[in-house]
């Protein structure tokens, strides 16, 4: 492939951090966690807590919660950015990420964990955290993929 590629990924209970630790394996990509300023505590992604921080940021789409320091994505032609849907879409720190970098010339693909939904881990409500980034549409990972199934997903990509 040739393509310098990079897994970043935002995890809260460590399930999505197993599927990126295997993707990097996988396909010999560097790996970066996407890190909030302030960590989220379990009670912070209590989806039943309509108070809980996970709750009031998803009401609220233009909240970006701070990182605790910038991921640097100039060196790469693809990176892959990993999240737990929340809501059915990414938590809004994904989208400080995204927002925080320049995409130019760069592809973006998207994977998700989730222990039941699939709508939102293609990433497609993404897409205007980054604009100018070629977007590969991703998909959800079960938290047990296999190194080998992770690598002929990502052959199949055309990156």
């Amino acid at each position: 492939m040739g393509k310098r590629m990079l897994v970043t990924y935002f995890s809260a209970t460590g399930t999505t951090r197993g599927v990126a630790e295997r993707l990097v394996r996988a396909i010999g990509a560097d790996l970066k966690e996407i890190v909030p300023a302030q960590p989220y505590t379990a009670a912070d992604v209590d989806w039943r807590d309509t108070g809980s921080r996970s709750s009031v940021e998803h009401r609220d789409r233009g909240m970006r919660p701070a990182l605790a320091e910038p991921i640097d994505v100039e060196p790469y032609d693809v990176v892959f950015v990993g999240y737990p849907l929340w809501w059915e879409t990414a938590p809004r720190v994904v989208r400080t990420f995204l927002e925080s970098e320049d995409w130019t010339g760069r592809t973006i693909v998207t994977f998700a964990t989730s222990g039941s939904s699939t709508r939102g881990a293609d990433g497609v409500q993404l897409h205007d955290s980054a604009p100018a980034a070629r977007w590969v549409p991703g998909r959800r990972i079960a938290a047990s993929e296999s190194e080998a199934r992770l690598a002929k997903w990502v052959d199949g990509l055309d990156l």
